[in-house]
């Protein structure tokens, strides 16, 4: 029988992993990213753009979002969006990182942030190319 915390037997959702495996670590309270703007690159079936890989802004990048037609850095507040500067950590969609990724902008990753669901458009490999996290 397989343990509760796999999400099999006792009802209770399985834990969220990232890409290494290991249980999905927070990307950013300041900014608050993530779909459900809880700090983690969580996803589930509604999350359809799988805002799943922590990644570091940067100014190319937040350009490189702008000219695609997804401006990350001016402020939104009546959807309580700061806008992005670079440094902050937030949760991208992963088509759109692998897009940064194929065009040269894409920018560093937090892999223990970074949800195991991001490998359905990124190669771990091109992610880990990318990281910050790994010693």
């Amino acid at each position: 029988m397989l343990r509760d915390d796999q999400g099999n037997g006792g009802g209770r959702p399985k834990a969220p992993r990232n890409v290494l495996g290991d249980r999905l670590e927070d990307c950013s309270t300041k900014p608050l990213t993530g779909f459900f703007r809880d700090g983690c690159c969580n996803t589930r079936r509604e999350d359809i753009g799988s805002h799943t890989v922590c990644a570091i802004m940067t100014a190319e990048f937040l350009e490189f979002s702008k000219s695609c037609g997804n401006d990350l850095a001016t402020p939104m507040p009546q959807f309580g969006f700061p806008g992005l500067r670079p440094g902050d950590r937030w949760c991208l969609c992963a088509p759109r990182w692998q897009e940064a990724l194929e065009t040269g902008q894409a920018p560093r990753v937090v892999l223990r942030a970074t949800h195991e669901g991001a490998l359905d458009y990124c190669a771990l490999a091109d992610l880990k190319r990318f990281a910050v996290d790994l010693a």
